[in-house]
């Protein structure tokens, strides 16, 4: 008697994730990367982009909690004349409309590079890469809340339900690797997702296969449930079984597309269960490269983040698309821990803090993808969610600032020691060149040779995109 795929599957512990074992066993086949237009076996595809790609991977360095562009990026000289004076501007709603006078930043900026690029002394080692970096100044969200701005940051959306950027990237342009997802989200030291969870790194109703995958960098198993039950030979049989009762009836049925997204997704696990610990082994590495990365830091925020950047660099190597990291909190446990950025008061210790905990590491990577070639083909992009105000919260805080504020990329076609976009004297309201996260994304699917607008999914009736039904390509930011 025939039992249903769906029945099967429901029944079955070893089996679901097993199927198709002819394709997830041919591993000399799966290594080599599909023609443009084809795909390799196991269905992630290397598809044929639009135009001429100057990337091929994105590393996305998310600061949660949104930082203050007058602090950073964006230095501000009126600030410090009118410090303690009420804002001469009409002042927007803010999150606790708990607001004071204008407060210029603690912190000194100076040029660097060639360039002549302005940074605050929070990042005196990204200074040392100032020349790589394409500042956008002018950026802003429709959107003043953490979750929504997380969501708007990720999707495009401000809620739940859509895909994220990284899971929009794995589906346009599949992976060069079949041994690893195409979207991998790093997190270490208790790091937690923002607010808005996990639903932020979701493939919505893309298929489920390009939904991002959490590895947590520090722990013992990376990847939670990819170990194989018993020897790899037990597991194979289990596997040689399960395709054999599969096939039986693979032509009696029609395949439902969201079971045989999810036998992708078990298909990659089991090829993990040996491509994750090797590639978390960080042995041999020098021990001059883990220094860079701040791995031995005696700051065990700095050396968590440090590994989560050695690591996206082993990720580029492998061919996955899209990677993101995750800040760690300050103080594990508390409410903040999603957003360790969120400074409404003590601005400037949380600041330093959080800033030496990512300034060497990124610069490390940056540089590291430099020396290796990597870099010409590696979008890595930072941001928040939103700015701060450049007014006070309380005496030593600052609010959330969805009006102006700072992003910046590097590498990946784009172009080094630029600034583009402006904020009005204060750092309220971008007003030069305003920009929103339609457009960085619009910019950051460009340079993978993709055409926003046609990047698209039918669902419910309607055909979705990334940039919903904006966006423009900053052109000023990348190299013609």
């Amino acid at each position: 008697m025939f039992v249903s795929r769906r029945r099967f599957l429901e029944k079955t512990s070893t089996g679901f994730g097993a199927a198709a074992l002819s394709a997830m066993l041919s591993s000399e086949a799966n290594a080599t990367p599909a023609a443009p237009g084809q795909s390799l076996p196991d269905g992630a595809a290397i598809r044929q982009t639009h135009h001429r790609p100057t990337a091929k991977h994105v590393i996305f360095c998310y600061m949660s909690g949104g930082v203050s562009h007058v602090d950073s990026f964006d230095p501000k000289p009126e600030l410090k004349r009118l410090h303690g004076r009420p804002m001469p501007v009409q002042v927007q709603r803010t999150q606790f409309n708990n607001n004071g006078n204008v407060m210029a930043s603690p912190f000194a900026f100076n040029r660097y590079g060639e360039s002549g690029l302005p940074v605050s002394e929070l990042f005196p080692h990204v200074a040392t890469v100032a020349d790589e970096l394409a500042v956008i100044r002018s950026m802003t969200t429709a959107v003043n809340e953490h979750a929504q701005g997380n969501f708007v940051m990720h999707s495009g959306f401000p809620f739940m339900g859509h895909p994220s950027a990284g899971a929009w990237c794995s589906y346009g342009l599949g992976t060069e690797t079949n041994e690893l997802p195409g979207y991998v989200v790093l997190q270490s030291g208790g790091a937690m997702p923002p607010h808005g969870g996990v639903s932020l790194f979701s493939s919505g109703y893309l298929p489920a296969e390009h939904q991002g995958s959490i590895l947590v960098a520090d722990a013992e198993e990376a990847i939670r449930n990819i170990r194989p039950l018993g020897t790899e030979t037990m597991q194979k049989r289990r596997l040689q079984a399960a395709a054999r009762l599969d096939s039986r009836y693979a032509a009696m049925t029609q395949y439902d597309s969201q079971v045989e997204a999810a036998i992708k997704n078990y298909e990659t696990a089991f090829r993990m269960q040996t491509a994750v610990p090797d590639l978390c082994d960080l042995s041999q590495e020098t021990a001059a490269t883990k220094q860079a990365y701040g791995l031995d830091s005696a700051d065990v925020q700095m050396a968590g983040y440090g590994r989560q950047c050695l690591l996206a660099r082993r990720l580029v190597e492998k061919g996955v698309r899209f990677i993101e990291l995750s800040c760690l909190p300050q103080s594990p446990g508390t409410g903040q821990a999603p957003n360790p950025w969120d400074q409404h008061s003590g601005l400037e210790p949380g600041h330093r803090t959080m800033s030496r905990q990512v300034d060497q590491p990124i610069a490390a990577l940056i540089k590291d993808l430099r020396q290796r070639g990597l870099l010409d083909e590696t979008l890595v992009v930072w941001a928040g969610e939103f700015g701060r105000t450049p007014f006070s919260q309380g005496s030593d805080g600052r609010d959330h600032n969805p009006f102006g504020f700072s992003v910046w990329m590097a590498g990946g076609g784009t172009k080094g020691g630029v600034v583009h976009g402006a904020t009005d004297e204060l750092g309220y309201y971008a007003i030069e060149n305003k920009q929103t996260v339609y457009d960085l994304w619009a910019t950051v699917l460009h340079l993978l040779g993709v055409d926003h607008t046609k990047l698209t999914y039918r669902y419910s009736g309607r055909d979705f995109r990334l940039t919903d039904v904006h966006g423009e390509v900053i052109t000023p930011v990348v190299n013609s």
